[in-house]
Formats: C-alpha cells, structure tokens, sequence
C-alpha cells in the first residue's frame, strides 16, 4: 500500500490536535466537577473530585483542581476542630494560603521577620542621626518633619501625584527583567487623586483595573494628605500599580480561576502586593534612606498585623498590649489602619493578617537565589492566577 505524503501529514496533523482536544475535554470535566462541588459539603465535594487527574489538563485547570481538594481538606478538618486555640487557627491560615503555613513556621518567621526590619530601620536612622528611644519614636518624629510633607490643598496634591508617577517610571524599565513581558494594558497605568465629589462622598482609596483597551488607575485618597508624606508612597505605588497588584489582578482576570480557587487562595493577592514591595527594595529602589524608611515602616506593618493576630488568637493577648507592640514597632499608624480600629479588626478575622503577612515571606523564600531566574519564577506565578504557596515551587 502507497501512503502519500497528504496522509502522513493528515495523520501527524491528528495526532498533534489530540492532546489539544483531550486537554479540552479534561478541563471542562474538572470545570463542570468543581462547580458541582461549590455547593456540596466538604465530605461529598471530595468525593465527586476524586476520581480526576490533577495532571491531565491545562495548567490552569489543575491548579484549580489542586486548590480545590487542598482547601476542601482543610475545610473538612476545620469542621472537628476546636473553634479557638491554636489547632483551628492554623487550619484557618492554611486555608487561604497553602499547606506549608503552619503556624509554627509562620509564627517563627514573622518573628525574625519582625527583627530584621527593626534592625534595617535602626540603621537607617542612625545614619539619618534621628533622635528616638525606640524605633517606633523615630518612626513618629520622620512622619513630622514638615520637609517631607505635602502641602494641604490642590498644588500639594499634584506634587504628591507627580511624585507617584515619577516612581512608576523608574518602575517600568525595571518589569521586564524582573516579571517578564506583561500585557500592554498592564503597562499603561496609571495614579489620579479622589476628586472633591469622590471626597465628599466618603469613597476611598481604589484601582481601577486595566482591561483589553482600557487603562488602569489607583486613586489615591489624599483628603488627609498631612499624614501621607513623601517618603511613604513609594512603596504605595509598587504595591498598588507594578508590579503589584495592576499586573497580578489583570493577568488573572484573563485566566480565571475557579471561585474555589479564589477561596482557597484568597490571601495570595495582598500577599503578592508586599511582596511586590519587597522585590522592588530587593531591587534597589528605595536606596534614598527616607524611601527605605518609608518602606521599612509598611513592612513593619504587615509583619505587626500578622503577629498580633496569633497573640490574639492563639497566645490570648489581651488588645491593649497588642496594639502597644504595633506603636513599639511602628511608631504611627499606616493611613488607613489606626493602632485601636486595626486591632479590633484583626480580633474579629482569625488568620487573615497572619496570611497576608507571612505569603510575601514565603514567596521571597522560594524565589531562586540566581536573579537570572527571577523574571521566569515570577512570570510562572503571575500567568494563570493566583496560586496556594504549596503550589508556587
């Protein structure tokens, strides 16, 4: 039998559609599965997906697959456990982070987290010869230095705006070698002000996300500009534009994730905000002393949050001497989060700050020492959304 070269391509042409075709079937399979389980008690959820491969689909199916039954697991042990103390605390970070957030790692490595930055901050104001019994003292004598402070009204608002878009373009030639190529409307962000009405109406900070064709802006709250001064929001646009949250927010709105991997990976986008803070100081942007400062103090922070929320939770510290550690470290509140409001929220949302603290951590950890492989391990973790911290190897 004489087989043309029309059929051998014919035939080469199917098989190399097939594995497309099978990925396809697979993934609306787990698709169809996991939105059965959205509705089913943890017990029977994990077992309608038990029979599916975890490894047969696209990338982002299984990651969805994976989150799915890792959450779900959590959520049955969750339903024997204790409601307070430590065992349930740790389920619930586990929850919204990964597996490998037990509370015994996180609660070391905020720990030494917490020490590295009031170590770093203490050096910088010693060479800043800033006067202060503690570093929190420091922290609230910088915030008041009129030098660093805008003024009240709308010429110091533009500066302040200016300010940002000038850190967002010393951002920018900087993306490619640290996350790869993003999306153009990634790129094109940018910062506005609220405007008077926005003001009067009580709105807030918020992002305007970028789509395909549509730009992306923070809007930044500036009505109390007094208390945001200079040197803190460098570390704002990092976190809030690139390559925070206007490049990890748009990239996943592309991919979309199933709502149980929003679940169970909910705190890996505020996670990724400080991390994105993190590998911007990594970097070397914030080498001017005031903007590591700056910098240092929104760390400060985050890693504050994170331990007050187990010494509520699970070392049963009473508030008052929660928030006292918070002034000790910090000095002044974060613009949006007053010491008594934040403690009281934190009480009332076990796990979330310690989460949200402890994934930039982990991220930092598992990024590989060679900053030549910094642009593929980040890419990899922004391209099909957000993932649990077991799944970011």
């Amino acid at each position: 039998m004489i087989v043309s070269r029309r059929h051998l391509l014919a035939g080469a042409g199917a098989l190399a559609l097939a594995p497309v075709k099978a990925t396809a079937s697979n993934d609306a399979a787990v698709r169809h599965a996991l939105d059965e389980a959205v509705a089913l008690p943890p017990d029977r959820a994990l077992a309608l997906l038990e029979p599916l491969s975890a490894r047969s689909g696209s990338l982002g199916s299984d990651l969805d697959l994976q989150a799915a039954r890792a959450g779900l697991r959590i959520d049955l042990a969750l339903a024997h456990a204790p409601a307070t103390g430590s065992r349930g605390f740790d389920l619930q970070v586990q929850r919204i982070t990964g597996n490998d957030a037990e509370l015994p790692r996180v609660e070391r490595d905020l720990h030494a987290a917490h020490g590295a930055l009031v170590a770093r901050a203490t050096a910088a104001f010693d060479r800043l010869d800033t006067p202060g019994s503690s570093v929190g003292a420091r922290f609230e004598r910088l915030w008041r230095d009129p030098q660093y402070l805008f003024p009240d009204d709308a010429e110091g608002h533009a500066v302040a705006v200016d300010a940002m878009r000038t850190t967002l373009a010393a951002i920018q030639p900087r993306l490619p070698r640290l996350v790869g190529a993003l999306p153009p409307e990634c790129r094109a962000v940018d910062v506005r002000a609220l405007t008077a009405d926005e003001i009067a109406a009580g709105k807030g900070g918020y992002r305007i996300l970028p789509g395909a064709g549509a730009s992306g802006t923070y809007v930044v709250d500036l009505k109390d500009i007094r208390r945001r001064p200079s040197f803190s929001l460098p570390s704002v646009v990092a976190h809030e534009l690139l390559p925070g949250h206007m490049a990890q927010l748009p990239l996943e709105a592309r991919a979309q994730p199933h709502p149980l991997r929003l679940r169970y990976a909910a705190a890996f986008t505020e996670g990724w905000g400080g991390y994105a803070e993190m590998l911007m100081a990594d970097d070397g942007l914030f080498a001017e002393p005031h903007a590591l400062l700056g910098h240092l103090h929104w760390m400060l922070f985050r890693i504050c949050r994170g331990l007050a929320d187990i010494a509520l939770h699970v070392h049963g510290v009473h508030p008052d001497r929660a928030l006292a550690q918070m002034q000790a470290a910090m000095g002044e509140p974060v613009y949006f989060a007053p010491f008594a409001a934040d403690v009281a929220r934190i009480a009332k949302e076990p796990g979330l700050r310690a989460a949200e603290a402890w994934l930039p951590l982990r991220l930092r950890a598992l990024r590989p020492p060679d900053r030549r492989r910094w642009q593929r391990y980040h890419a990899a973790l922004l391209q099909a959304g957000r993932r649990r911290t077991e799944q970011c190897h």
